[in-house]
């Protein structure tokens, strides 16, 4: 099974995949993002575009590696990203589910002022890229295409793990860790995914 959880810049995505992936034996986090910037190191920066995903090739391997995953591994394949485009959304979501592939596509939705303050509490500046991104994630994710959503306003992250373990319809080992634990392993995920 492949989990794709959408969502705006800052909603929580990798976070929540992480914790997903402590809590579903046998499951793997695949982020999307490390194809586009392996595009972008590859191509001179005179042909490089201001959105990775814009690249065609982008989105042909991140279908071919997940087309592959869901067919090789005995496991749950966790894929944190934001596709807002629809029909970028088609080709790679889309095709896989028209290829057989067993996909609970979730998009985790929360009010632009929570987003900012996320964004803020991960270091962003007010005219970072993320940032100026909230406006047209929104307006995009919040329409039927990206359905199933949750909302994360007022929700921990434990609530939003619970919520999609249930939408997929996956079972959730203990989270035996104390709450400082958790608190910590929490702040290193967003350490480690700070993007410079």
């Amino acid at each position: 099974m492949i989990i794709w959880i959408n969502g705006a810049f800052g909603v929580g995505k990798t976070t929540t995949a992480f914790e997903l992936q402590r809590r579903i034996p046998n499951s793997i986090v695949y982020d999307p993002e490390h194809v586009g910037y392996f595009i972008r190191k590859k191509l001179p920066k005179s042909i490089h575009k201001a959105d990775f995903q814009d690249y065609p090739m982008w989105r042909e391997m991140n279908y071919s590696m997940l087309h592959h995953l869901s067919e090789e591994f005995i496991g749950t394949i966790i894929v944190p990203m934001t596709i807002t485009n629809p029909d970028y959304f088609a080709e790679i979501v889309g095709r896989l589910r028209g290829a057989g592939a067993d996909i609970s596509h979730v998009t985790l939705l929360a009010s632009r002022d929570t987003l900012l303050k996320r964004l803020k509490g991960r270091g962003e500046k007010a005219n970072s890229w993320p940032v100026q991104q909230i406006d047209r994630c929104l307006t995009s994710l919040g329409t039927e295409v990206f359905a199933e959503h949750v909302y994360t306003d007022d929700l921990m992250a434990d609530d939003v793990v619970e919520r999609i373990a249930s939408i997929s319809g996956v079972t959730l080992s203990p989270d035996t860790r104390s709450r400082f634990r958790r608190a910590m392993d929490r702040k290193l995920i967003t350490i480690r995914h700070i993007r410079f």
